[in-house]
């Protein structure tokens, strides 16, 4: 079953010594335009292992003829495996509309004639999501009213933590995509 929240577009890598900014042909499909980092996809296949276990409870506690046990734990498992969905879709989503950051808990998406500039700075930043802030670069969005979007990505987080390169080609694909379709009097 394939699951396409988990890869990015393979343009990216085919056109990766290349200029093209956004190799896509579709840009009207959200996309993110990097990789999930190890971190993430570790946290996730355990949350998934973990549901899995909790769904073979059920199958244990239905045979044995408890419902109400069984729809608990089958409640649980689903939570846990949704969870384990939610965080592997975590990150930032481009397309020709305009700008998606998915947390765990909520999305936000910025059309791109309200972003006034993106750009990468150096500032402390969340280590692996954890109150603990550590020196390192981050990409942040501003809208064009002055307001401060989320840090969009840092270098520290699930997906780019000790990849310092993927990093700056991500940082760089976001870039573009605003530089494409941002109005130009946006920055």
């Amino acid at each position: 079953m394939p699951l396409p929240f988990l890869t990015a577009d393979s343009a990216f890598d085919a056109h990766e010594d290349t200029q093209l900014p956004l190799p896509h042909e579709d840009h009207d499909r959200w996309r993110r335009p990097y990789r999930p980092g190890p971190w993430r996809v570790a946290f996730g296949a355990v949350l998934l292992l973990v549901g899995s276990f909790m769904l073979l409870a059920t199958m244990t506690v239905a045979f044995v003829g408890e419902a109400v046990g069984a729809l608990i734990c089958l409640g649980a498992a689903s939570l846990v495996i949704g969870s384990a969905l939610r965080l592997l879709r975590a990150g930032v989503w481009v397309s020709r509309a305009g700008l998606r950051r998915v947390s765990f808990l909520g999305t936000r998406t910025v059309a791109w004639q309200d972003l006034g500039e993106v750009r990468t700075v150096q500032q402390p930043v969340r280590w692996l999501g954890l109150p603990r802030t550590v020196q390192g670069q981050a990409l942040t969005a501003a809208t064009r009213s002055g307001g401060e979007l989320p840090v969009l990505l840092t270098d520290h987080n699930a997906d780019f933590l000790s990849r310092t390169e993927a990093f700056d080609r991500a940082a760089d694909a976001v870039e573009a995509w605003a530089a494409e379709y941002r109005p130009a009097g946006a920055a």
